[in-house]
Parts: structure tokens; sequence; C-alpha cells
């Protein structure tokens, strides 16, 4: 059984040789062996962190010329003072080793003094984050629009500045027999399921395959069953997002050559979910959410509910309303099916030329083309002013979704429950909805059911699907990740540190 336990200091009490050791866990932690005056020297570092050009340029070719120099004694100060770099600190303490190794700093330690450290300063903190692009797809109106770029080892370095934690574990493997792509699996060790990290591990190296282009070639590959439209894993180019789901307990694998990187398990609440979402007050946040789920259902039902009502199910309709129908189509020669099938098919083309134009041609051409075709289209008796006012506010519906994954799906979905309803109706929704909750039901990302919480229902993981709860009651991890450390944060140490303000 998982103990509910708190790792806020996983430092706490180490050595540090076991923090060493722990770091070198992580594919991206190197260890380099001198041999200077007779003493053997162990540098050790993370790859992702530091300034290369320092290092190779300054920093290890003094520690070579070091290496020719014999006969004289080794002296630690001396050392120190004659390396040519500035901020160079020599401790013993556990806690500032932790620190400054994940902020890009060398560890230097010495065979005749173990317990006497050097830290030298080589960092690559400064230089080159904003050098990475701005999120392009997933956009927010408040919070950090820092986005992942094509670069391997800048993104492991902008996650490593944005979760410093000595818990954070990187393993590297090459995939593609002719690509050679460089894939990482990123979690935290400790806090993650061993069962989910294991997982992955044996799905990435079941795949044979010639050339790894980007994590969506990944996902595919991994993914338990092909034959859903439903993504499996959450894709994500927004380094909050990804942070996020990593303390919360979820693998994460990047690719070498993509800007988007792949969490998992995840469940279908995920794709609802917005980073804006918890930069709100938790009210505004479970609005927000709760209307994009709306829309999600509307997206879906609302061109099928009027085929099946212009068809079958009149009666539904109130009588003020009625006349207005009837009206609207009585020049229309097509039955209701293939007037709504014209129009989704139009927003649909529409759709995809404004994603292959550039972008502010392709914007002009969605924003006209739309106003223009439809228009034209009533004016000609094709269509229905009701219907394109209905199909309209589905396509704008479906953009509410945050992952462009899901939105995909949703566009997919529509078509299956409009051609149901065309011969069977309201019966017909029906029983495409019971097909797609069963299918649903059976789906699984890494063995951890699709539908959590709700299939199996899960009480304590409900406080962040449907809606954002307030922080103090986001301190538990979700419980269908089983993770090792279930507890985030402590909300009464955080209610006594305020009390302690307060009262001075």
């Amino acid at each position: 059984m998982i103990k509910e336990k708190n790792n806020l200091n996983p430092t706490e009490n180490q050595t540090p040789a076991e923090i060493v050791k722990r770091a070198k866990k992580s594919s991206d932690f190197k260890e380099i062996q001198k041999n200077v005056s007779g003493v053997q020297i162990f540098i050790l570092y993370f790859t992702s962190l530091i300034d290369h050009k320092t290092m190779e340029h300054v920093f290890l070719p003094y520690i070579n010329e070091c290496e020719k120099k014999t006969g004289q004694a080794f002296d630690i100060n001396q050392f120190k003072n004659s390396l040519p770099l500035e901020d160079i600190i020599r401790t013993k303490e556990a806690t500032e080793i932790e620190e400054k190794i994940h902020q890009g700093y060398v560890l230097i330690q010495f065979e005749n003094n173990l317990d006497d450290f050097l830290l030298v300063n080589v960092n690559n903190l400064s230089k080159g984050i904003r050098e990475s692009n701005e999120t392009e797809n997933e956009f927010n109106v408040i919070g950090p629009k820092l986005g992942f770029v094509e670069s391997l080892d800048t993104n492991i370095l902008l996650l490593r500045t944005k979760v410093k934690s000595p818990l954070l574990t990187t393993e590297e493997i090459v995939m593609g027999t002719l690509s050679k792509t460089r894939v990482m699996i990123v979690y935290l060790d400790g806090i993650t399921n061993e069962q989910h990290i294991e997982n992955v591990k044996k799905r990435l190296s079941e795949i044979d395959f010639d050339i790894i282009f980007d994590t969506s070639a990944l996902v595919q590959l991994i993914k338990g069953n092909s034959y859903t439209p439903f993504p499996l894993y959450f894709s994500s180019e927004r380094l909050d997002r990804i942070s996020y789901s990593l303390t919360s307990g979820q693998v994460v694998i990047f690719s070498d050559g993509s800007p988007y990187a792949v969490s998992g398990p995840t469940t279908i609440f995920d794709f609802f979910l917005s980073s804006e979402d918890y930069y709100y007050n938790w009210i505004i946040g479970s609005f927000f959410r709760f209307t994009r789920i709306l829309a999600i259902i509307f997206s879906i039902f609302s061109s099928a509910i009027y085929v099946a009502v212009m068809t079958f199910h009149y009666e539904v309709v109130p009588a003020d309303l009625l006349g207005p129908l009837i009206e609207s189509r009585a020049n229309v020669p097509f039955p209701p099916l293939l007037e709504v099938l014209f129009l989704e098919m139009t927003i649909e083309l529409l759709r995809e030329a404004g994603a292959r134009l550039p972008t502010k041609v392709g914007q002009t051409l969605g924003i006209v083309g739309g106003i223009v075709i439809g228009q034209a289209a009533v004016m000609a008796a094709l269509t229905s002013n009701i219907l394109l006012i209905i199909v309209a506010l589905a396509a704008l519906a479906s953009f509410t979704t945050p992952a462009i994954v899901m939105s995909n799906t949703i566009r997919i979905l529509r078509f299956p429950f409009i051609i149901m309803s065309s011969f069977l109706g309201g019966l017909g929704i029906m029983i495409g909805f019971a097909v797609l909750l069963c299918h649903l039901f059976k789906l699984k990302s890494f063995d951890t059911p699709y539908m959590v919480p709700l299939h199996p229902f899960r009480s304590n993981s409900l406080a962040d699907s449907i809606i954002r709860s307030p922080y103090d009651k986001l301190n538990k991890r979700p419980d269908f990740l089983r993770p090792k450390d279930k507890i985030k944060y402590s909300p009464k140490e955080s209610n006594k540190k305020k009390e302690d303000i307060n009262d001075e």
C-alpha cells in the first residue's frame, strides 16, 4: 500500500554522496575524472544546465593544464583561487550542494578529501531561455507564455529551471533505425508510480521504426488502441502545463526535433483543462472550465438534434418557433441531412484552407469566406438561416477546447451523430451516445481508465476535473495516478504561516 507522506524537502538528512547518487539517475548528469597533482578529482554536473562554451573553452582546458603539472603538492584553496572563473564556493553542506548543482554549478569532489567540495558557476540559465519561442497554438490571456522548442537540450534546460527539484529524473534513449532520434523520459523519482515509468520504457523499447519525426509519431506508436479517434496522451508545447503534469505524478516524453512534450497517463478531462484555469480565482476558473465542457457537448450534438427534429420530431418544437423554422426551409430543395452535411463540410473546408495559408491571409479568408459563402447559401436557398446559425455556433464551440488534438476529435464525432439522427431521429442520437460511452469506458492510457474519476468513480479526484477547486482542496495528487507521494503540500502549514505573519 502506498503511504501518504510529504517529500517537501527530499534532501533533508541526506549526505552529499546520496545527493550525487540520486542525480546520477538522470541521463543528463555527467561525471568526469581527472588527476591534478597526483590527486584524483571528480567533476559532476548537469549537461542541460551548464554553458558548454565556458565548460569547453575555459574550465576543462584549465583542468587539462593542471593535469600536466607534476611535482606540486595539491592544495584546495590554491586550486580554488587559480580557477579562471569568478563564482566559486567551497562547502561541505549537502543542502547547498543540492541547490547549486540544480542551478548549473559544477561540483568538484577530491579523492583525498571526500567531505570537501567546490562549486563552480558555469550555468546557462541566463542565456538562451528567451531564445525559445512563445507558445504558438496554446494561448493564454494571463500566465507565462514560454513554450518548448525543437532542441531537446533546451527543453530540458527550461524544465529544470521551472522544476528545481532533485527528484526530477531524466532517462535518454535513442530511437529510429535511420534517424537515431534522442528521446527523453522525464519523471519525478519518489513521486511518479514506478509502474507508469516501466510501462513507458517497455512501450518505447518495443518500437521498431525507421524515422521518428515528432512526438506525435511516438504517441501513435505507443498507443494501446489505434482504432480510436480520442487522444490517449496529452501533447503540449507549454512549459507550465508540462511542469504541472510532472508534479501531479505523470510521465513526460520529449523528442529531439519536436517542440511538443507528451504526458501520461491522462484522462478525458485533462483535455478540457487550461493552464489559465489555475491563474484565475477558482470560481472564475471553474466557470470557464464548465462553460468549455458545455460548449463541447453543444458542438457534438447541435447539428444532429436539428436533423432529428426536422426529420422526425416536429412536435417538440414550440409553436412560436415552428413557423420561422418552416419558413426558413420553405425554398430549400434538400432534406435536412444533406443541408447539414453541406454546411458542415463548408466549415471544414474553410478551417483547412485557413490553417494552411499564412496567418493573416488565413484569418481574412475565414472571416470573409464564412460571411460571403453563408450569405450566398441562404440567398440561393441551399440552406436555412437557422441552420447556418447553429452550425456556426457549433464550429465556434469546438474551438473552446484547449487541446487541438481533442478539437479535431470533436470535429469528427459530429458526423456519425448527424447520420444516425437522419435514420432514427432521437433514438439514433441515444444509440450513438451509448456506443460512444461504451467506447470511452474501454479506453486506457498507460493502463489507467480514460474516464476516471467518473468510471471507476473516484470522489477524491473530482476536485480538479469538471470544476477547479480552491488551492487548499488541491493539496493531494490524483488517486488514479497512484503516486508514491500523495501529498503536494500541507494546507495546515500554510495557514499556520499566515497566522504567524498576522500575529507579527
